[in-house]
């Protein structure tokens, strides 16, 4: 097996979280290599950030808006990718321990979409862009919503820090949101809206669902995801339907106060019958 085929075994049998980090270093490296070429043409911009990053304009953002995601893939240069992608890595894979693959999937894309939409209101709105012109490129955004968002559904789980110890997830969201917001007025003021964005998707999300209170989020989601129409119609028993309605009740119930327990107080405290339960149900 060579080291193509390699690549590719790897990426076919990855998580998302790995797909994403295989994908973004990927279209990076094609990115260098075409500023390679192109600069022996002396030629300044790179095709493939002019026409897949974000532009602050919301009449250039018509010309391409596919741009509202493809900003997400793209990076400034080696130390941004490197920064998103160990992060991304590191959040990713606490996430899909909690939620679904095509949930992960939809969490950067959607935070994403939003982090872009808060970018380009911001640069319309506000005084202090005025006369700048800037373009939009990087994970951060869909990053963001990943981790806001497992940080919204068990804000005390700990995680171990090396010379710090053992640090709830909500202190390190909060230490990332202040400096998000203290870049507001910075030199990356439009990247710190966009992270925002990302932020606010990830708990709204998270807070709605958790809460019931609507459905408006699970509809876009939707939108990420295919539906297969049977027009098979099946009659099946009442009452067998009843007692699977139940069972899966129960079950359920059981998950969520098994779930509630982790964001309280960490995995850790689980008894063994808990986590035996919680494995067998993941599979």
């Amino acid at each position: 097996m060579n080291f193509i085929q390699n690549l590719q075994h790897k990426y076919k049998a990855g998580s998302i979280i790995e797909k994403l980090i295989y994908i973004n270093v990927t279209i990076f490296a094609c990115t260098l290599l075409i500023t390679l070429f192109q600069s022996l043409y002396q030629q300044e911009q790179n095709l493939i950030v002019q026409w897949f990053s974000l532009d602050d304009n919301f009449s250039e953002f018509i010309g391409k808006p596919w741009s509202i995601i493809s900003y997400g893939f793209l990076h400034a240069d080696f130390i941004h990718l490197i920064f998103n992608m160990i992060t991304l890595y590191f959040v990713g894979n606490l996430f899909i321990q909690y939620f679904t693959q095509k949930q992960t999937l939809n969490f950067y894309l959607l935070g994403t979409f939003f982090g872009g939409v808060l970018f380009i209101l911001s640069q319309s709105y506000f005084p202090l862009f005025e006369g700048r012109n800037s373009t939009l490129v990087g994970a951060s955004a869909g990053i963001s919503a990943i981790f806001i968002g497992i940080s919204t559904y068990m804000p005390n789980y700990e995680l171990k820090i090396r010379f710090i110890g053992f640090v709830k997830l909500w202190h390190l969201a909060a230490i990332w949101l202040a400096f998000d917001i203290i870049g507001l007025v910075g030199p990356n003021a439009g990247g710190s809206f966009s992270h925002l964005g990302g932020s606010l998707f990830g708990f709204l999300y998270v807070n709605q669902v958790s809460t019931k209170k609507t459905r408006f989020f699970e509809i876009i989601s939707a939108l990420f995801n295919t539906k297969k129409n049977n027009l098979k119609t099946v009659y099946k028993s009442t009452n067998k339907k009843e007692d699977a309605r139940k069972s899966k009740g129960v079950h359920q119930e059981k998950i969520d106060r098994i779930l509630d327990k982790i964001g309280k107080s960490g995995y850790d405290t689980l008894t063994q019958t808990e986590k035996e339960f919680l494995f067998k149900q993941g599979k």
